[in-house]
């Protein structure tokens, strides 16, 4: 029988109190906890001593594992150092690429790992029927996803014009997961009011996409849970933390989207520290952590109560939550600073058909137009503005014009060769050369940004030799991280990619960037349920009309 006993300060969460105590683990479960006074009691005090204190896992409550470029198990490796435990995981990244098959080499990849990841059945592959993905599920797929035992909800809901609309194919989704009673998870930035409540009222439970505190407000008043996302490019913690005070059991936190060199820093254990700094009470913060994720979904993790799976993280102290050490099941998965899950390549799936580019299937022909509408990148969100600015016009096409850090913007269609759409944007900050990746929320077809068609030419053909990645093309340097799965995700050593990012991501920043994070921002720009101006493969897009701008 596999047995031990762990002592520390026990952080009770559903008395609200914290004890010196003393927990046993047989077979992967919490067969008692003893509190200190239990001990002098019983006379029992054999447990290795351990300082610290005792909590749940933490729980990423909506991510995409894709977006940190690892493969479920590589990101386990990396999260479970900073005591994540579980995640609740929408794979609709890899669905809109691969279909079903992607579903299941998440879940199956997922499960060669101490950990727990809890996937969503993806509600909208393709996001919208305006760009081109590599596949499509449709009611019936999404139904028979939710009949399975590891798919413990809805992905989030952002066809949220077709929720308020009725449309057929929407409410079926919706209602197959009520009828199966597995929660919905919404996603409508900016939705408020009359709009907001008829969205709720069709079972929609959660939005992770609130960027200010007025909307969620709204939306918490009207009965649904927010998580407050912190992610790589999307930052919605400060403006949304303070709603934490009076909403302890209506929030929850989550990345959404993290990228490899972010997750080797930090997770959730980062958002509770500042929450810790700004005085909000440790038990509303650690209800947001590890709680209200386990209650929402359903989860199959422990919650430090006997008979619960020994899921718990040790932490240094309740201010900057250090991790001393991970258990999942009862088995130690990371000790100060270091994963003890090994890496295993996995093997390759992907979707990729298009051919390289010529440097004259970038030119953007203008007739005498002055005027031209250009996207507005905001640095630490997903919306993005609608500008119409004059344009610079060489040889009868429209070009970058860097001195107003006004650059050519593409998407070429990885998925057949086809002609590349283009438009103009603003915020990039590069002064020379191009960055182009395969990671373009939610279909994944190329998106580039650049000061020349020649760079932006070059950085494409790069991702297309590879077959999917990131790159970054300057008079310094030529760099790719291949993503060979689905072009999402890296089937190498975490570590190592969070490496190779970090490399890329700096010789974009001494190219010219000034975003903090380029490529997670880039990887955005052809999402068009984000309001209010993106590009896809098919054309320029009004988010707020739903309609192509040209």
């Amino acid at each position: 029988m596999f047995s031990f006993s762990v002592s520390g300060n026990l952080v009770d969460l559903h008395k609200q109190t914290i004890y010196p105590a003393e927990i046993k683990i047989e077979n992967g479960k919490i067969v008692s906890i003893l509190s200190a006074i239990d001990l002098l009691h019983s006379a029992r005090n054999d447990g290795p001593t351990t300082p610290g204190y005792i909590l749940p896992g933490f729980i990423d409550s909506h991510v995409h594992i894709e977006s940190s470029m690892l493969v479920p198990s590589e990101f386990a490796r990396l999260a479970v150092v900073h005591g994540t435990v579980s995640t609740v995981s929408d794979p609709h990244e890899i669905a809109n690429v691969c279909g079903m098959e992607g579903v299941e080499f998440m879940i199956a990849n997922g499960k060669t790992v101490p950990f727990k990841f809890n996937f969503g059945a993806p509600s909208c592959v393709p996001a919208t029927v305006f760009e081109t993905a590599g596949a499509a599920l449709d009611a019936t797929d999404v139904e028979k996803l939710l009949q399975r035992d590891e798919i413990k909800y809805l992905s989030e809901m952002m066809n949220f014009p077709g929720v308020l609309n009725e449309d057929p194919g929407v409410m079926k989704k919706i209602q197959a997961a009520h009828r199966l009673l597995k929660p919905v998870d919404g996603h409508a930035p900016g939705l408020r009011g009359e709009q907001a409540k008829r969205y709720i009222s069709a079972g929609i439970t959660t939005d992770h996409e609130c960027f200010t505190k007025e909307e969620a407000l709204d939306k918490l008043q009207n009965g649904m849970k927010i998580i407050i996302r912190e992610g790589s490019a999307a930052k919605n913690f400060e403006a949304l933390i303070g709603l934490l005070h009076d909403y302890p059991t209506q929030m929850m936190f989550c990345s959404d989207d993290k990228h490899p060199d972010s997750l080797v820093l930090g997770h959730i254990d980062q958002l509770c520290a500042r929450a810790a700094e700004k005085g909000i009470d440790i038990f509303k913060i650690l209800k947001a952590a590890c709680i209200n994720p386990v209650l929402h979904y359903k989860l199959d993790v422990g919650l430090l109560r006997q008979g619960d799976p020994a899921d718990f993280i040790i932490v240094k102290d309740l201010e900057k939550f250090e991790v001393l050490k991970t258990y999942i099941n009862g088995q130690l998965v990371a000790e100060n600073g270091r994963s003890k899950i090994e890496t295993t390549k996995s093997p390759v799936i992907n979707n990729f058909s298009c051919h390289r580019k010529e440097i004259r299937d970038f030119e953007l022909k203008q007739d005498n137009e002055k005027e031209i509408p250009v996207i507005e990148a905001l640095d630490g969100q997903l919306i993005t503005n609608k500008l119409i600015l004059p344009s610079k016009n060489e040889g009868g096409c429209a070009v970058s014009d860097p001195a107003r850090d006004i650059l050519k913007i593409v998407v070429v269609n990885r998925y057949k060769d086809t002609s590349v759409a283009k438009a103009f944007i603003k915020n990039f900050g590069l002064k020379q050369g191009a960055i182009a990746s395969t990671v373009a929320h939610d279909s994944h077809n190329i998106v580039a940004v650049g000061v020349d068609d020649e760079s932006i030419c070059e950085a494409v053909n790069l991702l297309i030799e590879s077959r999917g990645g990131v790159s970054c093309v300057s008079e310094n340097s030529m760099l790719v991280v291949p993503l060979p799965v689905a072009g999402l995700m890296s089937n190498e050593d975490g570590y190592h990619v969070a490496q190779q990012y970090s490399l890329i991501d700096k010789a974009a920043k001494e190219a010219g960037s000034t975003l903090a994070s380029p490529f997670m921002t880039l990887s955005f720009m052809a999402l068009l349920v984000i309001p209010h101006l993106k590009l896809s493969d098919l054309g320029l897009f009004d988010g707020d009309k739903f309609e192509f701008v040209r």
